[in-house]
């Protein structure tokens, strides 16, 4: 059996929010500097200027974007994990101390009808998954309002199928336009409930962005998508050009026979998000 102490888990939440907000993931920025290399013009100039802020983000240790999100931690808990002390207390109490100490904007307000802000960035909104082994995985995802705002679900009916799907994508992507900060991380979650097609869609936006889906369909409608995406000449930032998304990741799950749930979570260029295994 593994001790993992509150105050470990404190203090690589706290980490994880400040890194997250400030150093680009590897993935990202390879894809940026790819179609920086591809394109012309306007697109091009736009997507060089996205890869300097980055890149200096990281140089002066400053968040990459004015707006560091809510935090949404997906936690992988291991059977043989004792962690001495409560753990959703431990990761707000790391959030609080991240976006504190790290000089984070803090954006969440305690009543959706009163707007009042909590003024530490909390509460994180938090999924733990029971694993086998003594380990204890966080991943901290601070999820801007701008491509979050953009994000839809639908409940389709099965008759509409694979093109209903297809379409529904396309139509949530046209309908963000530039609002979600393009180039894109396209997450999509098909099946499960009302509940389960977001929190899945939400996941695939934490897969490499150079992976391949297992599943066959999946990895088709990733395939597809992406073509269709780029081909809809939204471009960075919605100025135009080919790079609308620079990834669509599709992830799957079972459902009931009479639903056909489907949710698109936009993400936008700076797709902020770390994790440590304890």
């Amino acid at each position: 059996m593994k001790i993992i102490l509150e105050e470990q888990i404190v203090n690589e939440v706290s980490r994880l929010c400040i890194e997250a907000c400030t150093y680009i993931n590897k993935d990202v920025l390879a894809k940026l500097n790819t179609h920086y290399e591809n394109e012309q013009g306007l697109s091009k100039t736009i997507i060089g200027q996205i890869i300097e802020n980055d890149n200096l983000a990281k140089e002066e240790n400053i968040p990459m974007c004015q707006d560091t999100g809510i935090c949404v931690v997906f936690v992988e808990l291991g059977n043989e994990v004792y962690i001495k002390g409560d753990l959703n207390r431990a990761i707000n109490e790391g959030v609080s101390k991240g976006y504190t100490e790290g000089y984070l904007r803090k954006s969440v307000v305690r009543s959706p009808l009163r707007r009042i802000n909590t003024n530490n960035n909390t509460p994180a909104i938090i999924h733990i998954e029971t694993t086998l082994g003594d380990n204890l995985k966080i991943t901290v995802c601070p999820k801007g309002a701008g491509s979050e705002n953009m994000s839809q679900v639908k409940m389709l009916t099965p008759a509409q199928g694979r093109k209903g799907i297809i379409d529904f994508i396309l139509k949530v992507v046209k309908e963000a336009g530039g609002r979600a900060c393009p180039p894109l991380i396209v997450g999509v979650g098909i099946g499960g409930n009302i509940e389960k097609c977001a929190e899945i869609a939400k996941k695939a936006l934490l897969r490499d962005l150079n992976d391949v889906s297992e599943d066959e369909d999946a990895r088709l409608l990733e395939e597809e998508l992406l073509t269709k995406i780029n081909e809809l000449n939204i471009g960075p930032m919605g100025l135009g050009g080919k790079p609308t998304a620079l990834s669509v990741k599709v992830n799957l799950f079972p459902c009931h026979i009479a639903s056909l749930p489907v949710c698109v979570n936009l993400q936008c260029h700076a797709s902020r998000h770390k994790e440590v295994i304890l």
